[in-house]
């Protein structure tokens, strides 16, 4: 239906919109009843690196391409935006921002969860960079929100000011035990509480865009953490149901139920979501430099299209004791580590390097999944991979053969968009609960194990040194 074109009563409302304002790359997908895309629109989220280690994002460019990525989908779809019963919205976590109450301007640009001051900032709130935004904190006049939050302010132009239990839950400032901000950390940093926004359902009704944006007052329906959304969207409902994420970063996500874990080395606890009485726990584990290092790889050269990667890894029987060691964003254990690659050879070649980068994404897989098993006292059950890197035939093969379970490759590996529709869904009436929307799911692939781990072993044994040599850089 051409986007000028009035719909009839029984066309009215009859999709939902999913935006996943990711790290990368921003995806708008308009949905039907079947969960089917109808449209869709993807801009690449433009970062600014004003020095090394820092990430910033400018607030204003990110709101343009916000709207403009749903625009774009909706009008691919041949749809009016009066025939959207909902928009939900995914959002990465930890980028956070600081503005004025009154008049909405941002004290500083949007600091990535990728730089290398965000811990920095939580100890430093008196210094440099929010300096004007503590003043302003003491007078009250002090916003703080995370990339949902400021979103909600723009759409709504500034009517409303929240964020949702997932996003905040993300914040490390927010206490998932007690459901709300923690008093004693704020107090403890000279952070006053006042600056943090109320914290709602994941699934609700926020209010409206201003119909100055899009024409029409657009509900909004869910706000949405990215990785939260994507276990969502893959219908990881139930205690023990794993969502493997492999996007820029890769994520573990293990559904606790109404069981809330205590942080342990490496894995930390998360809510997932919560919808009216429902609050449902995660247990989180993540490893850097997933996504990121095979763009790198092709922006080198090593390869032309990130298709051919795993036809490259398959066609030599092995990296010939080459091993990449990640390292471009810092660790959490060690700050220092360096990335490299170790054991080239003369015959070395660009499939023995792609293969290599391949093989740590699956070890690392690996030794997250065995500290889950090792932690989480709940029998895990069904698997769940997304993420482009899940599009990765010789990765999700290798990680299955590593962990020896069963893993499923949805159709759509956009699970952050359908998840935040899913969301919004629920909360607007379009789809009635979520045995409707386990019906919707939709299987490309299940890889199953077809070679016994320990075949792995002299390869991983001989990855684990090179990562101890490159400790401490």
């Amino acid at each position: 239906m051409p986007c000028g074109q009035q719909e009839s009563g029984a066309d009215a409302a009859r999709y939902v919109v999913g935006v996943d304002v990711g790290s990368t790359v921003m995806k708008c997908h308009v949905y039907d009843r079947a969960a089917a895309v109808r449209g869709s629109s993807s801009r690449k989220v433009e970062s600014l690196y004003p020095r090394l280690g820092w990430v910033e994002l400018d607030p204003e460019v990110l709101w343009s391409q916000f709207v403009g990525v749903i625009k774009e989908a909706v009008q691919a779809a041949g749809l009016h935006m009066r025939q959207v019963a909902g928009l939900g919205i995914s959002t990465q976590r930890g980028t956070f921002i600081t503005w004025h109450k009154r008049t909405g301007k941002p004290f500083h640009n949007f600091i990535s969860w990728q730089d290398v001051r965000s811990a920095e900032l939580v100890n430093s709130w008196n210094k440099s960079l929010l300096l004007k935004a503590e003043e302003a904190a003491r007078k009250n006049n002090c916003c703080f929100g995370t990339v949902d939050t400021w979103l909600l302010y723009r759409l709504t132009k500034g009517s409303v000011y929240a964020t949702d239990y997932s996003n905040a839950s993300a914040t490390g400032v927010f206490e998932p035990f007690t459901k709300c901000w923690n008093p004693t950390l704020c107090n403890l940093l000279s952070i006053p509480m006042s600056i943090y926004p109320p914290v709602k359902d994941t699934s609700f009704n926020f209010g409206s865009a201003d119909s100055e944006i899009f024409g029409v007052p657009i509900p909004i329906m869910a706000v949405v953490a990215d990785q939260q959304s994507a276990m969502f969207g893959e219908c990881c409902f139930h205690p023990g149901d794993v969502k493997l994420t492999m996007g820029t970063g890769g994520f573990w996500n293990v559904n606790t139920g109404e069981h809330l874990f205590a942080s342990r080395r490496g894995l930390y606890p998360l809510i997932g979501w919560k919808i009216g009485e429902e609050v449902v726990y995660l247990t989180e584990g993540c490893i850097s430099d997933v996504g990121t290092v095979i763009k790198w790889a092709q922006d080198i050269n090593l390869f032309t299209n990130v298709d051919e990667t795993a036809k490259m890894a398959r066609s030599i029987v092995d990296s010939e004791g080459v091993c990449f060691v990640p390292g471009f964003q810092v660790s959490v254990n060690d700050p220092y580590i360096c990335a490299s690659f170790m054991g080239l050879k003369p015959s070395t070649t660009r499939s023995h390097l792609v293969r290599a980068i391949l093989e740590s994404v699956a070890f690392r897989n690996k030794q997250l999944y065995d500290m889950i098993v090792k932690k989480i006292r709940i029998p895990l059950q069904t698997i769940r991979a997304d993420g482009g890197v899940s599009n990765n035939s010789f990765v999700m093969q290798m990680t299955s053969d590593l962990i020896n379970k069963k893993i499923e490759k949805p159709v759509n590996a956009d699970m952050s968009s359908l998840g935040a529709a899913f969301l919004a869904g629920l909360a607007s009436g379009f789809w009635t609960g979520k045995e409707q929307l386990k019906k919707l799911r939709q299987i490309e692939v299940v890889f199953e194990p077809q070679k016994d781990s320990k075949e792995y072993k002299p390869a991983m044994d001989t990855w684990l040194q090179a990562m101890k040599c490159s400790l401490h850089w």
